[in-house]
């Protein structure tokens, strides 16, 4: 492993997650420097197998799912149901700044390395957890007890009923946002509880429920039915307060273009030979251009379709927002990602090339993020996490 650069070198974390939206969390904290250690049963993490998987399966025991979410981390194996595996956990908690975990409701009181027990081992810890309708310590969901999972949350918390096609039920959205955007907030309740309890002396429990999540990543869907009663619907790939603010067909795929503004209007009806089109009565502002959506958005329309993408960026990309929609193979040939740090080639082990993984899109000049190490084989750093801890390796083969 390199040496941990960023903001949070100085931070230990105890990760108990699995699968996405805990992993996605402590992988944020790891990238910003944080020592997090994967605390995973003997039988690891279930996202291990999930493919992509490598040639050489033999040296390398996870896929690519895990390697992109757990880079950075160290993995110990811990049988927290035996007293010994117990025992060494709480050793490791004295150590920790946080726990982190995504189990149901209960799971971890049951296993005795709750909350509250994990505070009388260490009054500064801080305790996160992530679920799909939250802790009963912050607020009792009738859904407490309730399994979810990403298109659950996306479906609960509001995101599904507002996109896809105009007329349509919904559509769930491609990245597992009901996971991942949990996991960030998540990330940023820990950084910022550790720094209270570096000012306090006291940890506390946090939460982040997945619903929750969600739901406020839908803010817009709450003041509209609030403030004008007012129940968003699928859009398709505008937006019904902005025009033109679309996904346009051009002739080899499509592209985003967003002129709302008069400026930009202008730019854009010179650049489609339309120039009339900036003072037109149906056309020249905003509000006029909303109420007759429908024209602008087929003139526009018609003119994209007539050129390829890259013409379309070349004719107005630096004047007038724009985008094309790009897929995994495009962003690897556009020379942004590079540039910014985004696209991450990792070693992997056993026989096998590196993979590339996406980057930290926090960026700092001082402190820099970054990834410092490839994601580890199950247990690979145990001994390791356990000399530093004090306890001998006959304790860790009795856990």
């Amino acid at each position: 492993m390199n040496a941990r650069t960023g903001p949070l070198s100085d931070v230990r974390i105890l990760d108990l997650t699995q699968a996405l939206a805990g992993p996605y969390c402590t992988m944020l904290l790891a990238d910003l420097g944080a020592d997090v250690i994967k605390v995973e049963p003997p039988g690891g993490d279930m996202s291990r197998s999930i493919g992509p998987h490598p040639a050489d399966r033999k040296g390398c025991d996870y896929g690519g799912y895990f390697a992109s979410v757990n880079r950075n981390k160290r993995s110990i194996v811990l049988d927290v149901k035996s007293d010994a595996g117990r025992d060494a956990f709480f050793k490791l908690a004295k150590t920790a700044d946080a726990v982190v975990e995504n189990a149901k409701t209960g799971v971890m009181d049951r296993a005795g390395i709750g909350y509250e027990r994990l505070r009388e081992i260490n009054s500064a810890l801080v305790y996160a957890a992530i679920r799909g309708f939250g802790d009963p310590r912050t607020g009792r969901s009738p859904y407490a007890d309730w399994p979810a999972f990403d298109i659950v949350a996306q479906s609960m918390g509001g995101l599904v009923a507002v996109t896809g096609p105009q007329g349509s039920a919904g559509y769930k959205v491609g990245p597992a946002v009901g996971d991942i955007y949990p996991g960030t907030l998540a990330a940023l309740g820990v950084v910022s509880a550790i720094h209270a309890a570096r000012r306090t002396g006291q940890g506390q429990f946090l939460d982040v429920a997945m619903y929750d999540a969600i739901l406020a990543l839908c803010e817009m869907v709450v003041y509209s039915y609030s403030g004008g009663g007012l129940v968003r619907e699928p859009g398709g790939n505008g937006t019904p307060v902005l025009c033109p603010f679309d996904i346009f067909p051009t002739r080899d795929g499509a592209i985003a273009i967003a002129a709302p503004g008069e400026n930009h209007w202008k730019m854009l009806c010179d650049a489609i030979g339309r120039p009339e089109l900036a003072t037109d009565a149906r056309t020249r502002d905003g509000r006029r251009r909303v109420a007759n959506a429908d024209f602008v958005r087929g003139l526009v329309a018609d003119w994209t379709k007539a050129h390829s993408t890259r013409e379309i960026v070349a004719a107005i990309g630096g004047k007038v927002p724009v985008g094309p929609v790009n897929t995994a193979k495009n962003i690897f040939e556009d020379p942004h990602p590079r540039a910014r740090g985004m696209l991450v080639e990792v070693e992997q082990p056993g026989d096998n090339p590196p993979l590339v993984l996406a980057g930290c899109p926090i960026k700092l000049t001082g402190t820099p993020s970054g990834i410092y190490a490839r994601a580890p084989r199950l247990g690979e750093n145990t001994e390791q996490i356990l000399a530093e801890a004090g306890i001998s390796i006959a304790h860790k083969e009795q856990s």
